[in-house]
């Protein structure tokens, strides 16, 4: 029968800046034995060293402590805090701390597991695995739970991908959370308010690592942005995903789901338009031969245009290489407008503002769509390419004459991170009357 005991220690002081918690874990619990798994609040950690401030810098500091928004409901945020961990407030807490002081987390959690446990080797001569927790609010679920932000020498994620099941069946998704499963045990017998911060774990000696072994800390449980399917937050959603929109000009030979580019598209077509109409279409060049044919055509077209401007030869050679971004996509899009639904005034100046409305609206469709993309990961860059010759791509893509079309779209899983966006203020853009 498999069974573990939990229990959570008492007689630890009131923790102060420059505590060493081992020693004071080690005088409250010196019945520690090899294989134990501890549980420390991150609270105690960050009174330690002397993760502490002004209650009235607590704005100030859950700014410096926040490297994302991913929500906000009134004065309640939702941010991915420095440690990649995704919480409230980022972490900064008013709870089990002086009056007038809050605690930031500690700097670097794991860091801070790992010198306890070492520092329980020498008080104790035992082998321990130790994970400072946090309690967090979750997506979809009622309630709070306790869970690993920082472990040493524990294993925090049990693989069971590969194996079967109880029936035989294989376990392809499987990816146990070990140390959270901890974390939450522990919080049963530590309780919020019951002044026990620390809990130990027995009974479980194969999560604990070697002695010489530290493991790969709580890090490794924090999803990257590239899984994570849920990254985006409520009111923060549509800023979220226009700054995901960067223009990528080096792609991976990552195939591009198709399924991912039509999902855009539907995104695109939700865009305003004039008139009821649906001025958008899209044409998906999936085929490389589809893609070739288009680019070679465009290019010949290109160079006869720049020879007529009396470019030379190397200034041509330039510009083309200029456009190898469509070339190296693995995929296209182009994107088409049809004036079908407008009106003819009979009036050049009506009617110049007419297809200046149709053009606004398709340019909409165009921002919807490379919104969608970067929301579906994929990185894209908009060239306006096929606007210069739009006999040539009509011809090459068969095109009904009444669609224009408006530059194309390479889309592909981006080679490397794009640069950071340079500020800009929106100030900088506003005229009030």
């Amino acid at each position: 029968m498999s069974e573990y005991r939990v229990w959570a220690p008492s007689g630890l002081p009131e923790v102060a800046p420059g505590a060493d918690l081992a020693k004071l874990i080690a005088a409250a619990e010196p019945g520690l034995a090899d294989g134990d798994v501890l549980l420390v609040t991150s609270k105690i950690v960050s009174k330690a060293e002397g993760r502490v401030v002004r209650a009235a810098d607590r704005e100030a500091a859950i700014d410096a402590e926040t490297v994302r928004v991913v929500a906000r409901r009134g004065p309640l945020r939702i941010v991915e805090n420095r440690q990649g961990l995704v919480m409230a407030a980022a972490g900064v807490d008013a709870s089990n701390t002086a009056e007038g002081t809050v605690l930031l987390l500690p700097e670097d959690p794991d860091a801070s597991a790992r010198a306890i446990r070492e520092g329980l080797r020498e008080a104790l001569g035992v082998t321990v695995g130790v994970i400072v927790t946090d309690t967090f609010g979750r997506p979809w679920r009622a309630g709070l739970t306790d869970v690993a932000i920082g472990a040493a020498g524990v294993r925090v994620l049990d693989d069971l991908r590969g194996g079967t099941d109880a029936h035989g069946n294989p376990l392809s998704a499987t990816v146990v959370a070990t140390a959270d499963e901890l974390a939450s045990a522990g919080d049963l017998v530590k309780g919020k308010a019951s002044g026990l911060p620390v809990a130990v774990v027995r009974g479980l000696p194969h999560v604990v690592t070697g002695a010489t072994e530290q493991g790969e800390g709580a890090r490794a449980m924090v999803r990257s942005a590239r899984d994570d399917m849920f990254r985006l937050g409520t009111s923060e959603a549509v800023r979220e995903a226009l700054s995901l929109r960067r223009t990528v000009r080096a792609f991976t030979d990552e195939p591009v789901d198709p399924g991912s580019v039509r999902r855009a598209v539907a995104a695109a077509v939700t865009a305003p338009a004039p008139h009821h109409t649906t001025p958008w279409r899209f044409v998906l060049l999936e085929s490389a031969g589809s893609r070739l044919a288009l680019l070679d055509a465009m290019r010949d077209a290109w160079i006869a245009d720049l020879r007529r401007d009396g470019k030379s030869e190397e200034s041509i050679a330039k510009r083309v290489r200029r456009g190898d971004v469509l070339r190296n996509a693995p995929y296209l899009a182009v994107p088409c407008l049809v004036m079908d639904g407008s009106h003819t005034y009979g009036d050049a100046r009506r009617d110049a503002a007419e297809r200046e409305m149709f053009v606004v609206a398709t340019g909409a469709g165009v921002q919807n769509f490379l919104v969608a993309l970067a929301g579906e990961r994929l990185g894209s860059a908009w060239v306006s390419s096929t606007m210069f010759c739009r006999d040539v791509v009509r011809e090459v893509l068969d095109l009904p004459a009444g669609w224009d079309p408006m530059g194309a779209v390479a889309i592909g899983h981006a080679a490397q991170e794009p640069p950071a966006r340079p500020p800009r203020e929106a100030g900088a853009f506003i005229e009030v009357r």
